[in-house]
C-alpha cells in the first residue's frame, strides 16, 4: 500500500521512518525542507518536490497524511491539497487541530467527494522506537483504508488492554473531531500531571535534606502509585541536566490545547482547576503577571502602607512602610432618650 506524508519535522519524518523500516508499505514524503526530503528519502521513501508532485506519485485512491503545525499551516495544506486530489480520495490530519476544526474541514472535504481523517497522535520524539498512541476521528470507510498504517505506527497493546483496544495501541473514537477532541483532553491531563511532578521536585530542591531527585524518580518507577512514563523521564532529565537543572531556563510554552481544553470545559460547567492552575503557571514562567503583582504591591503599600521594593536602576529610593498613627478616639455624644409619659400610681383614687 501506499500513503503519502506532508510535513517531516520531528514526528513526521519518524513516523515515515518507522513505516518504511517496519512494513513493506511505500511512503512518498515531502517538506518544504529539502534536507527533511532528503532524510526521509534516506530511510527508504519516495521524495516528492511540491505537494502536486506528491499527488501525482500516488495511486488513487490516495492517503496523504498531514504533520504540519496546527491552525494556518494545516488549513493551507488541506485546502492546497484538496484541489489536486480525487473524488474518494482521504486526507488525514495527524497533527494538533482543535477538533472543531476538524468538522469544519471534514464538511468542506466531503463537499468534493474526499474523505477526512482527524488522528491525534502522542509519542513525541520517542515514537520511533517505542510507538504511537493514536486517537482517530472520521468515516468508517476512510479509517479502515488506513488501518494498516495505524497498525504499525502504533505500539503493540499490552496484554492489561487487549481485550478493551485490540491489538494495537489505536481506537476510532467516532466522526470527524473525535480524534483530536480526546487527544485536546489527553494534553490538558498531561499539563496538570507535569505541573504536579514539577512543584514536588520543587519542594525537593527547597528542602533541608540533600536528595538526590534522579534517584527520587527512579525509585518512584518500582512500583510506586505516582510511577509513570512522564516519572521516567524526569529521571533521565536530572541525570542529564544535574539536580537543580541549573543550565534551563524556568520558561514553559504551551501548544494551546491546555487552552482549548479549559475553554470546552468552562462552556461545559466543567470544573478543571488542576488544568487551568497548570496553564497558568506556564503564563507566569513567561514573566507574564508582573504587572499584576506590580498592583498588588501598590495596594498593600496604599492600604496598610507596607514597604514596596524599587526597581533596580529606576532613581527612586524604595518605599518604606508608612507608619501608622493611631487616629483619637472621640467620645460618642450621649443622645437623651424621649421622655416617657408619667403613670398614675394604680389605686382606687379615681
Amino acid at each position: 500500500m501506499q500513503i503519502g506524508f506532508v510535513g517531516l519535522g520531528k514526528m513526521g519524518g519518524n513516523m515515515v521512518h518507522r513505516i518504511r523500516r517496519d512494513s513493506e508499505h511505500e511512503v512518498v514524503a515531502f517538506d518544504f525542507d529539502k534536507d527533511a526530503v532528503k532524510r526521509a528519502v534516506k530511510n527508504g521513501a519516495v521524495g516528492a518536490n511540491s505537494l502536486a508532485d506528491l499527488v501525482k506519485k500516488l495511486e488513487p485512491p490516495r492517503l496523504i497524511w498531514i504533520m504540519v503545525p496546527a491552525g494556518a499551516p494545516t488549513q493551507q495544506t488541506v485546502e492546497r491539497l484538496a484541489k489536486l486530489m480525487d473524488r474518494d480520495d482521504t486526507i488525514v490530519d495527524g497533527g494538533n487541530s482543535k477538533w472543531t476544526d476538524d468538522k469544519r474541514r471534514a464538511a468542506e472535504c466531503k463537499s468534493k467527494g474526499i474523505h477526512y481523517v482527524d488522528v491525534g497522535t502522542s509519542g513525541g520524539v520517542w515514537g520511533l522506537e517505542v510507538g504511537y498512541c493514536m486517537m482517530v476521528g472520521g468515516p468508517v470507510k476512510a479509517v479502515k483504508r488506513l488501518t494498516p498504517f495505524l497498525d504499525v505506527l502504533a505500539p503493540q497493546t499490552n496484554e492489561q488492554s487487549l481485550d478493551a483496544i485490540g491489538p494495537r495501541g489505536w481506537m476510532h473514537f467516532g466522526p470527524a473531531g473525535a480524534g483530536h477532541f480526546v487527544k485536546m483532553v489527553h494534553n490538558g491531563v498531561e499539563y496538570g500531571l507535569m505541573q504536579a511532578y514539577a512543584e514536588g521536585f520543587d519542594l525537593f530542591d527547597k528542602s533541608e535534606y540533600e536528595l538526590d531527585n534522579a534517584k527520587i524518580a527512579h525509585l518512584w518507577g518500582q512500583g510506586s502509585v505516582v510511577r509513570s512514563w512522564l516519572c521516567e523521564l524526569a529521571a533521565r532529565a536530572f541525570e542529564e541536566e544535574g539536580n537543580d537543572l541549573a543550565s534551563i531556563e524556568g520558561y514553559a510554552e504551551d501548544s494551546g490545547e491546555g487552552r482549548w481544553t479549559i475553554e470546552e470545559a468552562t462552556a461545559r460547567d466543567v470544573p478543571t482547576p488542576a488544568i487551568t492552575a497548570a496553564l497558568y503557571a506556564r503564563l507566569y514562567s513567561r514573566g507574564n503577571g508582573d504587572f499584576t503583582h506590580r498592583v498588588l504591591a501598590a495596594l498593600r503599600n496604599q492600604f496598610g502602607g507596607h514597604a514596596v521594593k524599587s526597581v533596580p536602576g529606576n532613581g527612586k529610593a524604595p518605599v518604606k512602610a508608612a507608619p501608622v498613627k493611631a487616629a483619637p478616639v472621640k467620645a460618642a455624644p450621649v443622645k437623651a432618650g424621649p421622655a416617657k409619659s408619667a403613670r398614675k400610681p394604680r389605686g382606687s383614687g379615681r
